[in-house]
């Protein structure tokens, strides 16, 4: 990790974000990068109600033993299996499984599946930090904001500033944690990467406040956007006008 790069972007995020909360950061790695060992929860466990500890500073990693949420292991790529019954789960139910009734039918469900791409991951850990915590040792893969509108705006015009075509950002249907997980590290790959605007999981949604949504970039994104701060909009009297009310 640039230091520099770890300053700079601090200085400029206080300057046109005032003391917005920083955004988070994951890599995978086969060594924990002095995180401390995210514990597995009896039941369930939503993983975006412990990146909560992530946001206030804890620096956490987790691998496929420490996750309770198959979901969670699928999105985060240390497993490829669905759950049996899924295509009921994700909508109608039946006798046996309650429906989350967010696609119409389990046909349909099967339909989605389809379209799903198996993220490639060979490493032990997923670990997470936020911004400020990151050190010269870790290499961060994707930048993860939880904003409020305004920022979540600010984030989306940025990420276009340096674009001919529109669709800089996109916003696929999954869980919380695939839209700051999975599609964002998919995005990797790509010449030209995309951010993921996330967290409309209605499941996810009791884990953050209710007026914050989130803004996934792989690292490398994140940095062209880092550098076209100081000629973008936001040292324009139009951001200041929004910059007033944070």
């Amino acid at each position: 990790m640039n230091l520099n790069l770890k300053e700079i972007f601090q200085i400029k995020w206080k300057k046109y974000f005032k003391n917005a909360e920083l955004p988070i950061t994951f890599y995978y790695s086969d060594q924990t990068g002095g995180a401390l060992a995210g514990l597995k929860a009896r039941g369930h466990a939503c993983i975006i109600a412990e990146l909560k500890k992530v946001r206030n500073g804890r620096s956490i990693y987790y691998n496929e033993d420490s996750l309770g949420c198959a979901g969670a292991k699928r999105y985060i790529g240390f497993s490829n299996e669905v759950r049996p019954g899924f295509e009921y789960f994700l909508s109608c139910g039946n006798s046996k499984i309650e429906g989350e009734r967010y696609i119409k039918s389990p046909k349909l469900v099967k339909e989605f599946l389809k379209h799903h791409q198996d993220a490639e991951i060979k490493k032990k850990h997923i670990v997470f930090k936020r911004w400020d915590k990151l050190n010269e040792s870790d290499h961060p893969e994707v930048i993860i904001f939880f904003a409020r509108p305004d920022i979540i705006s600010a984030l989306f015009t940025l990420a276009n500033f340096d674009q001919s075509e529109p669709n800089s950002t996109i916003t696929p249907f999954g869980a919380g944690c695939s839209s700051i997980i999975h599609y964002p590290y998919l995005e990797i790959a790509n010449k030209r990467q995309r951010a993921v605007i996330g967290m409309f999981d209605i499941s996810a949604r009791p884990y953050v406040e209710e007026n914050l949504l989130t803004f996934a970039v792989p690292f490398k994104k994140f940095k062209e956007m880092v550098s076209n701060m100081d000629e973008s909009f936001l040292i324009t009297h139009s951001w200041e006008l929004v910059k007033k009310r944070m």
